[in-house]
C-alpha cells in the first residue's frame, strides 16, 4: 500500500442515515404530515390533490387567461386587448363580449385552410410513422431479451440531444448542396441538386422523425406483454403467419396503435418549429398562423380564439386516448 492514500469523497452511510431520520422527524417531510393532519387531509388525499393543483395551475388558469382574451376587443398599443370589465369606482359598469373573434375564425379561408392542412399533415405524419413504427416496435418486441434494452435505447437516443438541433440538421442534410444530393450527384444518379428543403417533404420527414419513438414506445410496451403461445397455438393448427398476425397480433395490439397515434397526432397538429425550419410558404399549419397572429400582426385577441378552437379541435382525440388507456389498464392485456 502506498503511503498516501486519497480519502474517499461522500458521506457515511451511518451519518447519511441519521440525517436523513432527523429530517423525517424535525424536517419538512414531518412538517408537511402534520400541516395535513391539521386540516384533515390524509396522506392519499395529499398525494391526489397535488396532480390536480399542477392541473390547475398550469392548465386551467393559463386556458382561462387565453379565453378571456379571446373573447375581448383588440386595443391599438399596450396592452394589444380590451379588459372585459370595465370598474368605475370598485364597481363592475360594462362587461364586453367580443365573439366576433372566433366568427372571424370561419369567415377568413385562412384559418380554415390552416386548420384543414394541419389535420391532414398530422394525419398523414401518423400514418407514416404507424408504418415505419410498426415493424421495429415488432422486432424489437420479438428479439431476445439481451438486445431489447439496447435497441430500445437507439429509438430514445435522439431525445439526448435537443429537438431544435435535430431539426437544424435536417437543414443540412436536405438542402441543395447537402448530404443527400451530394451522394446522389457523386453516385452519378443525378445531375443537378433535387429540391428538398422548403417543401411539404421536408416537413413530414422532420415530423415523423421527430415523433416516431413516440410510435414505437407504446406499440413496444403493448406487444412485448402479448401471450406468444397463441401464435404457436395457431401454427399448429396450420394457421399461415400472415393469417395469424391479421387475426390475432393485429387485433390484440389495437390498444397500442390507438395510443401511438394519438401520441404521434395531438403534438403534429400544433407544430410550429418543424413548419417554419423545413417548410415552404405554402406551408400552412395553424401553429405558423398563431404565432404570426400573435407577434407579427399583435393581434392578441385573434390568436387566442385560435389557440382555444385548436385546444377543443384536439378534444377529441384526447377522450379517445384517456378512454383507450383506461380500457386497456382495466383489461390488463394478455400476459404471458
Amino acid at each position: 500500500m502506498s503511503a498516501y492514500e486519497p480519502r474517499r469523497r461522500g458521506v457515511h452511510p451511518v451519518l447519511l442515515a441519521e440525517l436523513l431520520s432527523w429530517i423525517r422527524a424535525f424536517g419538512p417531510y414531518r412538517w408537511a404530515s402534520n400541516r395535513f393532519r391539521d386540516w384533515g387531509v390524509g396522506g392519499r388525499t395529499a398525494v391526489i390533490g397535488l396532480p390536480y393543483l399542477w392541473l390547475l395551475l398550469f392548465f386551467l388558469i393559463p386556458f382561462i387567461i387565453v379565453l378571456k382574451i379571446s373573447v375581448s376587443d383588440i386595443r391599438l398599443g399596450m396592452p394589444p386587448y380590451e379588459p372585459l370589465l370595465h370598474w368605475v369606482e370598485h364597481q363592475v359598469v360594462t362587461l364586453r363580449v367580443n365573439l366576433g373573434n372566433y366568427a372571424f375564425l370561419f369567415e377568413d379561408p385562412l384559418y380554415r385552410n390552416a386548420y384543414l392542412n394541419s389535420i391532414f399533415t398530422a394525419g398523414a405524419s401518423t400514418i407514416l410513422c404507424l408504418l415505419i413504427g410498426y415493424p421495429m416496435a415488432y422486432g424489437i418486441a420479438r428479439t431476445s431479451p439481451s438486445w431489447r434494452n439496447l435497441l430500445l435505447m437507439m429509438v430514445m437516443l435522439p431525445f439526448w440531444t435537443s429537438f431544435l438541433l435535430r431539426v437544424y440538421a435536417w437543414i443540412g442534410i436536405l438542402k441543395n448542396n447537402g448530404l443527400i444530393n451530394n451522394v446522389l450527384m457523386a453516385m452519378g444518379v443525378i445531375d443537378e441538386p433535387i429540391v428538398m428543403l422548403q417543401t411539404d417533404f421536408a416537413v413530414y420527414v422532420g415530423i415523423v422523425y421527430s415523433y416516431l419513438p413516440f410510435m414505437v414506445l407504446p406499440l413496444y410496451a403493448n406487444l412485448e406483454k402479448m401471450d406468444i403461445t397463441l401464435l404457436e397455438a395457431a401454427a399448429d393448427l396450420g394457421c399461415h403467419p400472415v393469417k395469424a398476425f391479421l387475426t390475432i397480433t393485429l387485433p390484440l395490439s389495437v390498444p397500442g396503435i390507438v395510443a401511438g397515434s394519438m401520441l404521434v397526432f395531438i403534438p403534429a397538429v400544433g407544430e410550429f418549429v418543424i413548419p417554419a425550419l423545413l417548410g415552404g410558404p405554402d406551408s400552412l399549419m395553424i401553429g405558423r398562423v398563431l404565432w404570426e397572429e400573435f407577434f407579427h400582426n399583435r393581434d392578441w385577441p385573434v390568436a387566442s380564439a385560435v389557440a382555444i378552437a385548436m385546444l377543443v379541435l384536439l378534444v377529441g382525440p384526447i377522450m379517445i386516448l384517456q378512454y383507450n388507456q383506461a380500457k386497456q389498464g382495466g383489461a390488463g392485456g394478455v400476459h404471458r
